[in-house]
């Protein structure tokens, strides 16, 4: 069955019990962990997890219920910076290595762009850019291989490098690793400039190319205006079809962690329950 959770960071910056009693009080069975995000002055650089530390944090959890489903390690694996690119790398590495003692296999990220903050950039597009990222993917892959690990590519359209249905299937295809997974945000792969065929027809494209594939699923919800995808928002408050998404789901990874993205503690209750209430329909 399906397990929800919410990615801690929504939740604080606290430290780690406060933020476990505030996340158990909605109920859920897992979270995504990004350290710097949800934990007070926790260092970006790496050469600052251990597995006595991993072990402590995955224990305040699970005394709570609760299963870290996913560590986040946003980076840009492209950074036009080689240094940067490498510190960043670096890290994410010593999350694969630590992720098991975490409680988890997956460290995730997103596929970044030529510039360094992320952002739109006209040749994040090019060939040469998607070299790069492939570059940087199968070195984590082969780290993740080491650790028994998962590199967790969420992809995001428009701005960055792994942009499209079509690109994360040839990633997918070129790095031929089972250390290598996607973490599905259906949302993040709709262009702003919206969709030319329906959701639904969306929908199942992205999972008959890489369904199997899937290790992960982040959910929030979209709104049109005016022609674009302009406001994001918690799930139930925008257009997004959960309906066809938790039929397709259900048939093809009834067993994922569902990580709801754009909730707060306001959003967060009503958002679940609409989600339950459609997942158990579908």
């Amino acid at each position: 069955m399906l397990r929800f959770g919410l990615r801690a960071h929504d939740f604080g910056p606290c430290e780690a019990g406060l933020l476990a009693e505030r996340i158990a009080s909605y109920g859920v069975s897992s979270i995504q962990l990004a350290l710097p995000k949800a934990l007070p002055g926790f260092p970006t650089e790496p050469g600052h997890l251990s597995s006595d530390f991993a072990k402590e944090i995955r224990e305040v959890f699970a005394a709570r219920g609760i299963e870290i489903a996913v560590m986040g390690c946003y980076i840009n694996p492209i950074h036009p910076d080689a240094k940067k690119r490498e510190i960043q790398l670096r890290r994410f590495e010593e999350h694969l290595r630590f992720a098991r003692d975490f409680g988890c296999s997956l460290v995730g990220t997103e596929t970044g762009s030529l510039n360094p903050d992320s952002s739109w950039h006209p040749e994040t597009q090019g060939q040469a850019a998607f070299d790069a990222l492939c570059d940087s993917v199968a070195r984590l892959a082969r780290t993740a291989e080491r650790w028994d690990s998962i590199v967790a590519i969420e992809p995001v359209a428009d701005q960055h490098t792994v942009s499209s249905i079509e690109k994360t299937k040839t990633l997918l295809d070129r790095i031929d690793s089972p250390a290598l997974g996607i973490i599905f945000d259906p949302v993040n792969l709709i262009p702003k400039s919206g969709l030319k065929e329906s959701q639904a027809a969306f929908l199942m494209r992205a999972f008959e190319a890489f369904g199997s594939r899937i290790v992960a699923v982040h959910l929030k919800d979209f709104r049109m205006v005016q022609g674009r995808k302009s406001e994001i928002v918690a799930p139930g408050l925008g257009q997004f079809d959960f309906t066809v998404f938790f039929k397709l789901l259900r048939e093809k990874k009834p067993d994922i962690d569902v990580l709801l993205e754009n909730t707060t503690p306001a959003t967060a209750t009503a958002a679940l329950e609409f989600l339950r209430r459609l997942a158990a329909e579908a």
